[in-house]
């Protein structure tokens, strides 16, 4: 038996070594191209392996690629990085397009872009290896504070908060791109006129979150298309780092809609999502404190309709806020509704019009396999409400017309 066993071994261990990857150093290099590169220039970057120990800093340029051979040829890992809060980071700069590359294992986040009017990733992979945990970086695509960004055939894996995530920015498309294993999968968050079709995300904490938070730049965002999305089976153990808002969402989300306003959700397969397919929640929820006067809390102008809904006969998770919410107040079992209104409404907006004006409903109507709950959060889910009644509604759709 032995000869055998030693046999074995050895070729293990020589596939293993045949599978060892021989990075390459252009660190240098690469870093004298982004501080002296002149507008229109290109960027090459090789197909093969390199590795980083900084970031890669692109600032004040305008009309630059930065390109690579493929996101399946190109590979820049930061899995030695020492310095540096990004692996690149793009700033004060306009149409940078960044094509045909993979990063791998950023310490912070893995490609953020600020104050930048024309941003687009084409091609761009964002992971982090192995398996998700909370010291992976927050961000994979991170465009901020940004302007006519677009994200196209792109991935993004193992980000502790959103693998793709677009902040305080406006005219944005998110399309044909795939985010798995981050806590959420895309994210837009107090940004205006954005559309997000034809994406997969999976096995994510939550699969599409459209979001407004108090405390930032862009106070109000909106306006917001989620269509042709395959959502399914993100029932991904939250692993957000404590404190972390998106550390609120319970694993088995599919879509969720925060405090924003004017959100058309249609034509998506939404499937297999153990906690809820779709939330439609006022920031109440969160139990954090805000300003009033700076805030607008409530969801209004939302629009659910004509996507598949589906999911197997099991309970929703007891993890989280709300999944202990479903668990203990709810008493749903493994009958959870599909969509989830916490049912908390603008009181100055029904004293100043007698009731919600029908421009700022949520409307919920044609959705396969349609099951729904007003859950009645402002008294204590006294009153919950399975019939979809005055919230089958029509609205006009939503219009993108910062562009």
């Amino acid at each position: 038996m032995r000869p055998n066993l030693i046999f074995v071994f050895l070729l293990i261990s020589a596939c293993s070594i045949a599978q060892k990857i021989a990075y390459n150093d252009i660190e240098k290099e690469l870093q004298t191209k982004f501080i002296t590169a002149k507008e229109g220039d290109i960027i090459e970057i090789p197909a093969g392996y390199y590795t980083f120990s900084r970031t890669l800093w692109l600032d004040d340029k305008k009309n630059i690629t930065i390109q690579g051979a493929g996101s399946d040829k190109t590979f820049l890992s930061f899995h030695e990085q020492i310095d540096g809060a990004e692996a690149i980071k793009v700033t004060g700069s306009g149409n940078i397009s960044i094509k045909g590359l993979t990063v791998w294992d950023a310490k912070g986040d893995a490609l953020k872009i600020q104050e930048t009017d024309g941003i687009s990733f084409i091609d761009v992979a964002a992971i982090w290896r192995g398996k998700p945990k909370k010291t992976n970086g927050a961000y994979g695509l991170y465009p901020v504070q940004s302007n006519n960004v677009l994200i196209d055939n792109c991935i993004a894996a193992g980000a502790s908060d959103a693998g793709i995530y677009v902040g305080q920015s406006t005219n944005i498309i998110v399309r044909n791109s795939k985010a798995y294993n981050n806590v959420a999968g895309i994210e837009i968050e107090n940004s205006l006129y954005a559309e997000v079709y034809d994406n997969e995300a999976y096995n994510n904490t939550g699969g599409i979150l459209v979001f407004d938070l108090p405390g930032l730049m862009l106070k109000k965002g909106g306006h917001v298309k989620v269509y042709n999305n395959h959502v399914y089976e993100n029932n991904l153990a939250n692993f957000a780092p404590k404190g972390n808002i998106v550390g609120k969402v319970p694993d088995g989300t599919g879509v969720i809609i925060l405090s924003t306003s004017n959100v058309e959700v249609f034509n998506n397969r939404i499937i297999n999502n153990n906690s809820l397919s779709c939330g439609i929640i006022s920031y109440y929820m969160t139990e954090e404190a805000f300003d009033k006067a700076e805030f607008d809390p409530y969801p209004k102008a939302i629009s659910i309709h004509d996507n598949h809904f589906e999911r197997e006969n099991v309970k929703a998770t007891m993890k989280g806020r709300f999944g202990k919410m479903f668990h203990f107040k709810l008493k749903f079992g493994k009958d959870v509704p599909h969509i989830i209104y916490d049912g908390i409404l603008d009181e100055d907006l029904v004293k100043k019009h007698g009731t919600i004006p029908k421009d700022q409903r949520i409307c919920i109507q044609n959705n396969k396999n349609q099951s729904f709950a007003n859950i009645d959060a402002e008294h204590d889910f006294t009153n919950i409400v399975r019939e979809i009644g005055a919230n089958s509604c029509e609205l006009a759709p939503v219009q993108l017309s910062g562009k």
